[in-house]
């Protein structure tokens, strides 16, 4: 069978969702092969191979962290021209997709990003894409060399393969041009850990949006009675009222949990084209004309800071 080549998305060998996800991909359009570039390969060998890895590329380049997406561009390069795969990988996040870019140029390939779905076809794999706001949904492929390919996260349920595999663990040693090595990192600030769950990765999400007037407590407090993660609308973020890096939208994240709490968020087109996959959508709003309401499986019409304590307050007493 020919060779996917996925890039692993981790955390000092932490293998995130979405790179399970591409894995579960990657078995249906042949035999799935891993680059995990950065420290932790060790770790991380479970994990792929539960996924059904065949070989894992671990790229010795200690340094590799310091310097910004190029270095990590010429590794996929350089493994890609040494395996010759059919088809490359990776998740639709800035990072990956800035890397995506580079490999394709290198390579002289065609690439889409964004894909929500990725299926086998005769003239090579076939992807579907969400396009204006989530209002069509558009079928692709590549027609010029290695087809790249990054896949948003949530687009597809993470399935092991039916009996895990011993994958073949090889060094690929690739020096860093100059070019490479023109950018140093000189410092690094670790995000501070809220113990909620990543917001691409999470089952459940509660997200606040102009209604909560900037008091996103009792969104906070139903999020961790539910142990979901926090999200925000473009007009709450736009307010300073959270952080960007919560937004949820076409120009934010695009999340598929399996519950989606969206607490006085009137439902734009922007919102609704990061979220509207959700498999289960709840409401609150007291604008019982609000465009979320329509996308909506429940809907609750009432003031978010009466609904969501009451909520939070039950859900405790029955987790007892």
């Amino acid at each position: 069978m020919s060779t996917i080549l996925v890039l692993v998305d981790h955390h000092d060998g932490v293998v995130r969702k979405s790179t399970t996800e591409l894995l579960t991909i990657a078995r249906r359009l042949g035999d799935p092969a891993a680059v995990v570039i950065g420290h932790g390969v060790e770790k991380a060998m479970d994990t792929l191979a539960a996924f059904g890895t065949t070989v894992v590329y671990d790229i010795d380049a200690p340094d590799i962290d310091d310097y910004l997406i190029l270095p990590r561009a010429e590794a996929m390069v350089a493994v890609a021209e040494k395996v010759k795969p059919s088809v490359i990988l990776l998740t639709s996040n800035a990072k990956s997709k800035e890397i995506a870019a580079h490999v394709a140029v290198k390579l002289g390939s065609g690439i889409i990003t964004d894909a929500v779905d990725v299926q086998p076809g005769p003239d090579g794999p076939i992807t579907t894409q969400s396009v204006f706001a989530g209002n069509y949904s558009v079928q692709a492929r590549v027609t010029r060399g290695t087809p790249v390919i990054t896949v948003k996260p949530n687009a597809t349920t993470p399935e092991p393969a039916s009996s895990p595999t011993s994958p073949s663990l090889e060094i690929v040693e690739v020096p860093m041009s100059d070019l490479a090595r023109s950018v140093r990192v000189t410092d690094h600030a670790p995000r501070e850990r809220t113990g909620r769950p990543d917001l691409n990765e999470a089952a459940v999400i509660v997200s606040g949006g102009r209604g909560t007037g900037g008091d996103f407590g009792p969104v906070e407090q139903l999020a961790d009675a539910l142990g979901a993660a926090v999200g925000a609308s473009r007009a709450a973020v736009d307010s300073g009222w959270y952080p960007h890096a919560f937004q949820i939208g076409q120009t934010g994240h695009v999340v598929s949990p399996q519950l989606y709490v969206a607490a006085g968020i009137s439902g734009a087109i922007q919102h609704r084209a990061g979220m509207q996959t959700s498999k289960t959508i709840v409401a609150v709003n007291k604008d019982e004309e609000a465009p979320i309401l329509q996308l909506a499986d429940f809907s609750v019409i009432g003031d978010l800071f009466t609904v969501l304590p009451q909520a939070t307050e039950e859900i405790k007493r029955r987790q007892g």
